[in-house]
């Protein structure tokens, strides 16, 4: 990283890059749960659930890329090995070992409850310390969002769809 670029940052790098690496790990971890999720998704809606995961999945593979871009500007590695994701992440990893869509969409909202809490941890230790950081955190944080809200109204058409053929 340039001088400049580094001494623009206001709190120490080593531990932004640490709690950079341990958001990196959820991403990569949440990207394969959205993607073998897709993959093996039964039950009510399956084709609106697989496209959901698999849009979600692509958005989490972005965001790993965004932070190791980050994490090599800061002079940082970017975890290595997938052992590492198990180490480092603050939200884990939840097999789809039950495939039924709700069981996944229920999986699935929890962790993005979780990154929820972890961009908005990172925001309010960037916001005036690294603006680079904080602006990226905020787009994550946005896509985080709205991934809650997609997998929740997909909850709420199926209770809808069961109520009505109940």
């Amino acid at each position: 990283m340039g001088t400049k670029g580094r001494a623009i940052v206001g709190m120490d790098v080593d531990e932004l890059v640490e709690l950079l690496n341990k958001a990196f790990a959820d991403e990569w971890l949440a990207y394969y749960q959205y993607w073998v999720g897709a993959i093996v998704a039964q039950g009510p809606m399956r084709g609106a659930v697989f496209a959901e995961l698999t849009e979600h999945a692509a958005d989490e593979l972005r965001h790993a890329g965004m932070l190791a871009d980050r994490i090599i500007q800061l002079g940082g590695t970017p975890l290595l090995s997938p052992e590492d994701w198990y180490k480092m992440t603050n939200c884990g990893y939840e097999p789809p070992e039950d495939p039924y869509v709700e069981v996944l969409l229920g999986q699935n909202i929890e962790g993005e409850q979780c990154a929820i809490e972890v961009y908005q941890r990172l925001a309010e230790t960037t916001k005036d310390t690294d603006p680079l950081t904080y602006n990226m955190v905020l787009q994550i944080l946005a896509d985080e969002v709205e991934h809650e809200e997609d997998l929740q109204a997909l909850v709420e058409d199926i209770h809808l769809m069961k109520s009505r053929h109940a």
